[in-house]
């Protein structure tokens, strides 16, 4: 055994499968880019949680419908300003017996009166129609929708890869009865599914996500059933076996990394998919709760909003979730490449 060998025993061992894929990661430019937005976004959200960012998206700090900066600000009579008369004061004490008492009203009045701070005529990207600012209400739609997109996407792959794990691997009665149950849920059509778990787990973010999560399932099952019918009767599981290894290690460390590219496939198209879902379950009234703000209550408000020419805020929520979708959408897709056997000439 040479020097070389003896003082680094570690340099002939091999890559295991998630580091050969980082490597080969880095090396995708618009890959690593994606994955610099889709952390940025994920930051966002993490600050829009501990109300670092977007806890004031509830104050009415503009006019209703205030333009954004560069568009300027509405002209008075878009305001409803009126013009008040210039004179002197008419007497109608002849007319109305009450209008010796209107300033003694007026002067009590003052006492309980409350100091409004004044809004602004023109927000950086607009207001809603009561005066919202559309930037802190983006930033917390994000973390609402970003959030019940991820986890239901994640929920759903995981159900759906576990159990098509395990009926690819073994097969027989245990396939058949998972078959079924895919059967099942492929025969009733999606959107009576939702309404059904809607009914039973009611309105809010984990009831969103548990609802697209428990329905969204079956694609994912479907294309992992296939590969671990592939894989398992492969050399290097039969190998695997012969040593001794345990049919969970079989499953989950040896052919789960070698078709992990298959769930992150999916992975990206169910989060694309799963906001855009979160969106009609809000406008059906069956997403967030009313006291919350997501992309989709977002672009449910905006429709009413764009019929009159007040088109910010339809503008502001598009491109944002265009551009994490987009971004997401190719960072999952370059690290299925890094992790696809093909690519790495495994097959």
């Amino acid at each position: 055994m040479s020097t070389t060998s003896m003082s680094n025993p570690s340099q002939g061992r091999s890559q295991g499968v998630w580091a050969l894929a980082w490597k080969r990661m880095k090396t995708d430019r618009v890959g690593m880019f994606c994955l610099g937005l889709v952390a940025a976004f994920s930051l966002l959200v993490l600050l829009a949680a501990l109300d670092v960012v977007g806890k004031n998206w509830q104050q009415e700090v503009g006019v209703p419908n205030a333009p954004p900066h560069f568009v300027g600000p509405k002209p008075p009579e878009a305001l409803g300003v009126i013009e008040v008369p210039k004179g002197p004061p008419v007497d109608i004490s002849d007319i109305d017996p009450l209008a010796p008492k209107y300033k003694e009203w007026e002067e009590a009045a003052k006492k309980y009166a409350t100091e409004e701070a004044p809004r602004h005529e023109t927000l950086p990207f607009g207001g809603d129609r009561l005066g919202r600012d559309i930037v802190q209400k983006v930033i917390k739609g994000a973390e609402v929708s970003i959030v019940v997109g991820l986890f239901a996407a994640l929920v759903a792959t995981t159900i759906g890869t576990l159990l098509g794990a395990i009926s690819g691997f073994f097969g027989g009665k245990i396939g058949d009865a998972l078959e079924w149950v895919y059967n099942v849920f492929t025969a009733i059509p999606s959107i009576l599914l939702i309404f059904a778990f809607a009914v039973i787990f009611g309105r809010g973010i984990l009831s969103v996500v548990m609802i697209l999560g428990l329905t969204g399932w079956t694609g994912v099952y479907r294309l992992v059933r296939a590969e671990f019918m592939k894989h398992r009767q492969r050399e290097y599981v039969r190998s695997a076996e012969a040593i001794g290894a345990s049919t969970g290690s079989r499953i989950f460390k040896h052919i789960l990394p070698n078709v992990s590219h298959v769930s992150l496939v999916q992975l990206s198209l169910l989060v694309v998919s799963f906001i855009k879902s979160e969106v009609i379950l809000s406008y059906l009234g069956l997403g967030v709760s009313v006291d919350q703000v997501s992309w989709g209550t977002m672009l449910a408000e905006a429709q009413s909003e764009l019929i009159l020419g007040y088109w910010w805020q339809l503008a502001a929520v598009t491109v944002t979730m265009a551009v994490f979708v987009t971004a997401f959408a190719l960072f999952t897709d370059a690290l299925r490449d890094a992790l696809d056997p093909k690519l790495r000439g495994l097959e």
